[in-house]
C-alpha cells in the first residue's frame, strides 16, 4: 500500500484538476484501510520527496488529532517510535516543522510520561555537542510546549535550567530563538516553585535578545513577546529587572539602523509595561529617561523627500498605517496619560513640549502638538482646569502655520481636544468656529488628506455645541449640501455626509429646515450597489441614524418604515460586515423613533444579527500551518469516513475552539459588527418592550457567549446588552405584571447580577470594567428591588464596589506590592471609582436603609477620604456629591430617617467644610447634601439647623455661581418641608423668593414651588406678602420647556388661587410685569 499511497499523494500536488480529483476519490478508498496509519508512516519516513514527506506528516496529524481512540494500539506504539526516528533523521526544515507538529499532537493525548521516548530524545537533543542537533530538539520542544504547557509542569524548573544554559549559547541564534518562543509559552503556567530560576534567567534573557537582534530581526521581533507575557502572568519576577528591559526596549526603539518593526516592537512592550505597572515606572524613576528617548523619535524628520505616513496626500484619514516608530511614541505618551497621575507626568513632559512648540523646525512643532494632542483624554480633567486657554492658544496659532504639517497636527490636537475637554472647550465657540470655517471655504482646491484632517476637527468641535451652533447653521449646511451635490471627489462626499451627522448631533430640530434636501441626497448614495461608493453609502446609513434620533419623531417617523426596508435589501444583496454594522445601528435608531415600525421584521433582523454574533469570519487563529500541501480531513467520528472536498483539501483549517489557541487576530471591521450588533440588540430590546419577548432568550444566549470574547470592545458590548435585556424584562413585567413575566425577570438578573459583579473583579481591561459598573448601575436604577430579591445580593454588590474603592481588582493592578500613594492617581482611575462610588446611592434607593447600613458603614470612610482638601477637585465633588445622593435615596427609602440621623454627627462636618470650598461644584454638591441631610434625617437634625441656617446665610450674601445659588434655594426648602417650624420664615423665605427664578438648575424647580405651596397653605399670609416676586419668577417657570409638567401644574395652581382669591393683589403684580411674560402667563393659566 506504500508506494500505492505515494502515486496518490504525488498526484495531489499536479497543477491539473482533473488528477488532482481522481487522486481524492482514491485516497478516500485508502483511508477505508486500517493499514492507512503504518502505510503513512512508512511514506513520511521513506519517501524521496520532502513535499510527499510532509504531506504525510500532516495527514497524520489530522488522524491523530480526531480519531486518536480508533487507531489500534500497536500502531499507536510504532507511530511514536516512526516519528522520532524520522524526525532526528530529517533534513528539511519544513518536513521537521510538520513533524514536530505531529509530536506536539500526540502529546496532546498521550501524557509526556506515556512518552519516554519523546522526553529522552528532547533531553538528548537539545543537550548536544552538535549546534544542528541542539537547534532540531529546541525546535521540537517549542512546538510540543506551545500546544501542552500544562502535563509539562512536573518539568519546568529541569527545563528551566536547560534554558539557562542555551540563552549563552549566543553563536547559535536559531536556538536561541525557539528557547525564548518555548520560554513565552510556559510563563503563564509557572508557579512559587519556579520563581528563582525564572528571576535569574532574565539578564541572559536581554543578552541573549540583543544577539538575537543582530541576527535576525524578524526572529527577534516575534521572541521579545516575551516581556509582555512576562509582564502579564509574573510581574514580581520582572520588577527587580524593569529598567534593564526599558533600556534594552528604549536603545532597539531608538536605533534607526534596525528596522520599524521591531523597532516598534521594542517601543510597544514599553507601552503595554506603562499600562500594566505605572506605579513601578514612577517609582523607578523610568519616566525621565522614557521621555528622553522618545522625544527624539516622536520629533524625527522623515528622510528627505519623503513624508511622515499621516501627511502623505494618500493618506485615507484612517490611521491605518500605526506601525510606525513615531506613532509608537505617541501611543507611549497616550498611554502614560490613561495611567499616571497628571501631575507627575506634565511636571516632566510640559517643559520638552513647550521647546517643541518653540522651535524654528516643522517637526518638533508637530512633535510637540502631537504631545498635546494625544494627552486630551486621559488628562482632561487636568488640562481643563490648569491649562486649557494657554494649550487653545498655542492650537490655534498653529491653525495658521506656514507649515502644512504643522497645521495638519493642530487639526489633529483640535479635534483631540474637542473630543475629551468637554464642556469648557466649546466655550471657545467664537474663536474656533470662524477658524475652522475658514478651512472649509477653500474645500475645493485644497488636498483630500488635508481636508479631512480639517473634518475631523470641525466634527469633534461642532458635535458638542448644541444649540450654540444655531448662527453657524446656514453657512454650515449650504457648504455641507454644495459638497453633496457638486463635490468631485467621493471622498469630499462621505466626509460632508459625515459633518451633516455631527451638525444633527448638535442642532437636533433646528435641522428641521434642512431636512428634506438632506434626504435626498442620501437616497442616492444609500441605494448604490458600486462597490466604489460602498465607503460612502456606509457613512450615509450611520448619519441616517443620527438624524433619526436628533430630528425629532414627528419629522422621521413618516421614513422609519422605508428605513428597515432598505436596511433588509441591503444586508440581502451586499456581503459586508461594515455595511450590516450600520443596518444594525439603524434598526436601533428606528427602535426609538418608531418601534411598530421595526415589530413584523424582528425575526429577520435578530436571526442576521444573531449569525453576526456567532460567526468566526474574519478570525484567523495563530496556528503554525503550512497552508501549501494537500490536507485530508475526516468529518466526524462517524464510520463513513469521507474525503473533503478537493479544493479545502489545499487549506487546513484552523481550530474554531478560540480558546486553545495561543492567540489570533480579528479583522476590525468583523469585531466592529459584533460589537454594534450587541448594541442593537440591547437597544431594540428595551425600546420594543413585550414584542421583543420572542426573540429575548435566544438574544440573550448568543450575547452572554460574548462576555469573554478576546476583544475588549465586544466584551464590554455584550456585558452592556446583558444589562438593557434585564431593563427589557423588567418594563414588559410592568406593563404586563404576570407571574411568569416576574420569574422571568428574577432568573435574568440572578444570571446577570453575578456576572457582573465576578467581571468587575476578573477583568483586565479598566474601560470594560468602567462599562460593567455602568450598566450595572443602570440596572439597580430601573430594577429597583427586584435586583435584590435574592438574599446574597446585596453583599455582593455592596462588596464589589468596596473592592474598587480599595483598588483591590484585578484592572487595578489590585493587590499589588506597591504601597499606592493615595493622593495622587490617574483620572481614568479616579474615573472608574466613581462608576462605583455612582452604585452606592442605588443600593440604598434599592432596599430598606436598616439593611444597608452595615454596608454602608464599610464604605462611607473611603467616601469620606475622599473629602481633604489634598484631594483633586474632581474627588472631591465626587465623594461629597455621592454622599448627597446617599442621603437623598434615605429620604424615601424605608427606615431612611433613623439611619441618616445617625449619620448625621459624622456627615455634617463633612459637607459644611464642603460648602466654603474653592470649587464651586464642590460648593454645589455639599449644599445639595445638607439639603438632603435635612429632609431625610427629618426632626432627628433640628438641633443642627441654626447652624445649618447661618452657613446658608452667609453663602447667599457671597456666592456669585449660579447653580450654587440654586442649589442653596432647593436646600432651604427641604429644611423648611422637613421642619417648617425649626426655620425662622420671615427671615428666610423672603430672601429665598428674592433668588428666583432658578437660572441653571432647573430640577430644583420641583423643590422650591412644592415648598412655596406648601407655605401658602401654613403660613399664607407670609406667602401673600411676597405675591409680585412669586409671580414675576412663576412667569419664567410656566410654559418653560426645561420644567417637568408636575411642577408647572403645581405653580399653575398657585397662581389660579392667587387669581381667584387675591384678584386685585394678584393683577397688580401681573400688571408690574413686560408684556411677553403677561403673556407667557395667560398662556399658562388659560
Amino acid at each position: 500500500m506504500t508506494e500505492e499511497l505515494e502515486l496518490i499523494l504525488s498526484q495531489l500536488t499536479q497543477p491539473d484538476n482533473a488528477v488532482i480529483q481522481q487522486a481524492t476519490v482514491q485516497l478516500k478508498q485508502a483511508f477505508k484501510d486500517p493499514a492507512i496509519i503504518p502505510a503513512l508512516c512508512a511514506v513520511m519516513s521513506g519517501s524521496q520527496n520532502p513535499q510527499i514527506r510532509q504531506s504525510a506528516a500532516v495527514m497524520l496529524r489530522l488522524r491523530v488529532k480526531k480519531h486518536w481512540k480508533k487507531i489500534n494500539p500497536n500502531d499507536r506504539e510504532s507511530l511514536k517510535t516512526v516519528v522520532l526516528q524520522a524526525f532526528m533523521q530529517e533534513t528539511e526544515h519544513t518536513v521537521q516543522h510538520s513533524l514536530s507538529q505531529l509530536c506536539a499532537m500526540m502529546v496532546k493525548h498521550e501524557t509526556p510520561d506515556r512518552w519516554p521516548d519523546l522526553l529522552q530524545l528532547l533531553n538528548q537533543a537539545t543537550k548536544s555537542s552538535n549546534p544542528h542537533d541542539r537547534q532540531v530538539g529546541l525546535l521540537l520542544l517549542n512546538k510540543v510546549m506551545e500546544s501542552n504547557p500544562e502535563p509539562f509542569k512536573p518539568h519546568y524548573c529541569q527545563l528551566l535550567q536547560l534554558f539557562t544554559v542555551v540563552l549563552q549559547d549566543l553563536q547559535n541564534p536559531t536556538a536561541l530563538y525557539y528557547c525564548i518562543l518555548t520560554l513565552t509559552a510556559i510563563t503563564a503556567y509557572t508557579g512559587t516553585e519556579e520563581m528563582n530560576v525564572m528571576r535569574s534567567i532574565i539578564p541572559h534573557l536581554i543578552v541573549a535578545l540583543k544577539h538575537l537582534i543582530k541576527a535576525d530581526q524578524s526572529q527577534a521581533s516575534e521572541a521579545m513577546e516575551v516581556f509582555n507575557e512576562l509582564m502579564e502572568s509574573e510581574v514580581s519576577i520582572i520588577v527587580p529587572h524593569i529598567a534593564d528591559i526599558v533600556r534594552l526596549c528604549l536603545e532597539v526603539g531608538s536605533d534607526t539602523t534596525l528596522n520599524d518593526s521591531v523597532r516598534v516592537k521594542a517601543l510597544s512592550c514599553i507601552a503595554f509595561l506603562i499600562k500594566l505597572k505605572s506605579k513601578t515606572v514612577l517609582k523607578q524613576k523610568l519616566l525621565t529617561p522614557i521621555l528622553q528617548a522618545i522625544f527624539p523619535i516622536l520629533i524625527a524628520a522623515p528622510p528627505p523627500g519623503e513624508q511622515d505616513p499621516e501627511d502623505q496626500e494618500d493618506d485615507s484619514g484612517d490611521g491605518a498605517d500605526n506601525d510606525n516608530p513615531k506613532h509608537c511614541s505617541a501611543q507611549i505618551i497616550d498611554t502614560m496619560a490613561l495611567h499616571m497621575p497628571p501631575e507627575k507626568l506634565f511636571q516632566q513632559l510640559m517643559p520638552m513640549t513647550q521647546t517643541c512648540l518653540a522651535s524654528e523646525n516643522p517637526y518638533e512643532r508637530k512633535g510637540g502638538l502631537m504631545c498635546l494632542a494625544v494627552l486630551a483624554e486621559g488628562c482632561a480633567d487636568h488640562i481643563r482646569t490648569k491649562m486649557l486657554s494657554s494649550v487653545l492658544q498655542t492650537v490655534c496659532q498653529s491653525l495658521s502655520d506656514s507649515n502644512q504639517v504643522v497645521r495638519s497636527a493642530s487639526l489633529f490636537a483640535l479635534g483631540q481636544f474637542s473630543e475629551h475637554l468637554q464642556p469648557e472647550v466649546s466655550k471657545y465657540c467664537a474663536e474656533l468656529m470662524p477658524l475652522l470655517l475658514g478651512y472649509l471655504s477653500s474645500l475645493n482646491q485644497a488636498k483630500v488628506g488635508h481636508v479631512t484632517k480639517a473634518f475631523y476637527a470641525l466634527e469633534n468641535f461642532m458635535e458638542n455645541l448644541g444649540a450654540d451652533i444655531e448662527p453657524y447653521l446656514p453657512t454650515l449646511m449650504e457648504t455641507m449640501l454644495s459638497a453633496l451635490n457638486n463635490a468631485e471627489s467621493l471622498k469630499i462626499k462621505e466626509l460632508a455626509v459625515s459633518a451633516i451627522g455631527a451638525i444633527a448631533n448638535a442642532a437636533k430640530e433646528l435641522l428641521v429646515p434642512y431636512f428634506p434636501p438632506v434626504i435626498e441626497s442620501l437616497k442616492g448614495f444609500l441605494t448604490t450597489t458600486s462597490e466604489e461608493m460602498r465607503s460612502l453609502q456606509t457613512q450615509s446609513l450611520d448619519t441616517l441614524s443620527v438624524l433619526a434620533r436628533a430630528i425629532g419623531k414627528d419629522v422621521f417617523s413618516p421614513l422609519a418604515a422605508e428605513c428597515v426596508r432598505l436596511g433588509l435589501n441591503l444586508t440581502d444583496t451586499i456581503d459586508d460586515p461594515d455595511l450590516r454594522r450600520c443596518t444594525y445601528s439603524l434598526y436601533s435608531a428606528v427602535s426609538t423613533v418608531s418601534p411598530d415600525c421595526l415589530t413584523p421584521h424582528l425575526p429577520a433582523i435578530t436571526t442576521i444579527m444573531l449569525l453576526a454574533l456567532k460567526s468566526n469570519e474574519g478570525i484567523t487563529a495563530h496556528i503554525e500551518e503550512d497552508k501549501t500541501f494537500v490536507l485530508l480531513d475526516d468529518d466526524d467520528d462517524d464510520d463513513d469516513v469521507e474525503v473533503k472536498d478537493s479544493v479545502e483539501f489545499l487549506e487546513d483549517e484552523p481550530d474554531t475552539d478560540l480558546h486553545d489557541v495561543a492567540g489570533f487576530s480579528v479583522e476590525n471591521a468583523y469585531i466592529d459588527e459584533k460589537e454594534d450588533a450587541c448594541d442593537a440588540l440591547g437597544e431594540i430590546a428595551f425600546s420594543i418592550g413585550a414584542a421583543f419577548q420572542p426573540f429575548l432568550e435566544s438574544s440573550f444566549q448568543q450575547v452572554y457567549e460574548m462576555r469573554d470574547f478576546p476583544h475588549e470592545d465586544v466584551r464590554r458590548a455584550a456585558f452592556g446588552a446583558m444589562g438593557q435585556f434585564c431593563r427589557a424584562q423588567h418594563l414588559v413585567w410592568k406593563e404586563i405584571p404576570t407571574e411568569a413575566n416576574h420569574q422571568a425577570l428574577l432568573k435574568l438578573l440572578d444570571v446577570v447580577l453575578p456576572c457582573f459583579v465576578e467581571s468587575v473583579r476578573t477583568e483586565h481591561e479598566r474601560q470594560v470594567v468602567m462599562g460593567i459598573l455602568e450598566t450595572m448601575n443602570n440596572v439597580m436604577k430601573s430594577c429597583k428591588e427586584e435586583a435584590f430579591k435574592n438574599p446574597a445580593r446585596l453583599k455582593e454588590i455592596s462588596h464589589v464596589i468596596r473592592d474598587v474603592l480599595k483598588k483591590k481588582t484585578v484592572c487595578q493592578d489590585g493587590g499589588g506590592d506597591e504601597a499606592d500613594d493615595e493622593e495622587q492617581q490617574a483620572e481614568y482611575d479616579a474615573m472608574l471609582q466613581e462608576f462605583a462610588g455612582e452604585g452606592i446611592p442605588l443600593v440604598a434607593s434599592s432596599v430598606p436603609a436598616d439593611k444597608f447600613s452595615p454596608f454602608l458603614n464599610d464604605l462611607l470612610p473611603l467616601l469620606m477620604n475622599k473629602t481633604k482638601s489634598s484631594c483633586t477637585v474632581a474627588d472631591r465633588s465626587f465623594s461629597v456629591g455621592t454622599i448627597g445622593e446617599i442621603l437623598q435615596a434615605f429620604v424615601t427609602a424605608p427606615g431612611g430617617a433613623g439611619v441618616a440621623g445617625r449619620l448625621s454627627n459624622r456627615l455634617l462636618p463633612v459637607l459644611v467644610a464642603g460648602a466654603r470650598d474653592s470649587d464651586a461644584e464642590v460648593r454645589n454638591n455639599s449644599v445639595f447634601g445638607l439639603g438632603c441631610l435635612a429632609q431625610a434625617a427629618g426632626p432627628i437634625c433640628v438641633t443642627d439647623y441654626p447652624m445649618m441656617l447661618s452657613v446658608f446665610s452667609s453663602m447667599l450674601t457671597k456666592e456669585s455661581d449660579l447653580r450654587v445659588i440654586d442649589n442653596l434655594c432647593g436646600a432651604l426648602c427641604r429644611m423648611i418641608h422637613s421642619n417648617v417650624d425649626a426655620v425662622p420664615l420671615e427671615q428666610v423665605v423672603p430672601a429665598l423668593v428674592g433668588r428666583l427664578p432658578l437660572k441653571e438648575d432647573m430640577d430644583e424647580n420641583k423643590t422650591v414651588y412644592s415648598c412655596l405651596a406648601m407655605l401658602y397653605t401654613h403660613s399664607p399670609a407670609l406667602v401673600l406678602g411676597l405675591m409680585k416676586p412669586i409671580v414675576a419668577a412663576s412667569s419664567q417657570v410656566l410654559g418653560n420647556g426645561k420644567v417637568d409638567q408636575e411642577t408647572q401644574s403645581t405653580l399653575a395652581l398657585l397662581m389660579r388661587d392667587f387669581a381667584q382669591q387675591h384678584s386685585a393683589a394678584f393683577q397688580a403684580a401681573v400688571s408690574s410685569l413686560p408684556g411677553e411674560q403677561q403673556a407667557a402667563l395667560s398662556a399658562a393659566l388659560s
